[in-house]
């Protein structure tokens, strides 16, 4: 594999993204933009396709009103390379020429979680209440929504049933900058810290009913 096609940790990426419109969350390139209207906004993006098309490389971008929001990726690489990092310094290039307010973005995964000890004999159930399609990954198989809307659901094995505690939990991803903050915000709401022993990986809190819910992040 090329070194530009070589994919990218968020330890990698932190220094060069660091004070920029951009931030590093599940494979993607998050960035974001606020203009003066929606016409500002257009011209921004009109620069941003001419730039991704000189690099043959192409960003989702979404347009509003005064808002431009833009997701990279590369897709062939299966997360973010050097190529996606020269495209957003490119973004911020063309956003501050036409005098964009950088606007950092503050994206999140949102996963469910289900303890059980035969996944095979529920999730039938589950991929066709929800219109799923089933995903088989590194990790077992899991289902996911063919529209890209709905959270991701996977299955977490038990030997012995659980019956101490609900049997579902979430899971929300969070770039690792905002997550320490997003868990101190949760205690103050009210929450309780169950462990931060896999911390900054993840940490498990749970509300006063003992509903659980992992604030997660990712390496890539």
């Amino acid at each position: 594999m090329s070194p530009a096609s070589t994919v990218l940790t968020t330890v990698q990426t932190e220094s060069v993204l660091a004070g920029g419109a951009f931030v590093h969350l599940d494979g993607t390139l998050h960035g974001a933009f606020r203009t003066a209207d929606f016409a500002s906004a257009a011209r921004l993006v009109a620069a941003i396709a001419e730039a991704a098309d000189a690099a043959n490389h192409h960003p989702e971008v979404r347009l509003g009103y005064g808002t431009v929001g833009i997701r990279l990726r590369s897709h062939d690489a299966g997360g973010v390379t050097e190529r996606d990092l020269a495209l957003a310094l490119r973004c911020q290039e063309l956003a501050d020429a036409e005098g964009a307010e950088r606007a950092r973005p503050a994206p999140a995964r949102y996963d469910v979680a289900i303890d059980s000890t035969d996944a095979d004999a529920i999730r039938p159930f589950w991929q066709v209440g929800l219109g799923y399609v089933e995903l088989d990954t590194a990790d077992g198989i899991e289902l996911v929504d063919p529209r890209g809307d709905g959270p991701k659901v996977w299955f977490q094995h038990m030997e012995i049933a659980r019956t101490d505690r609900n049997r579902i939990h979430l899971d929300v991803y969070l770039p690792t900058s905002d997550a320490e903050e997003r868990v101190q915000a949760i205690i103050e709401a009210g929450g309780l810290l169950l462990t931060d022993e896999h911390a900054p990986d993840w940490w498990v809190l749970a509300d006063v009913d003992g509903n659980e819910l992992c604030v997660c992040t990712t390496v890539y």
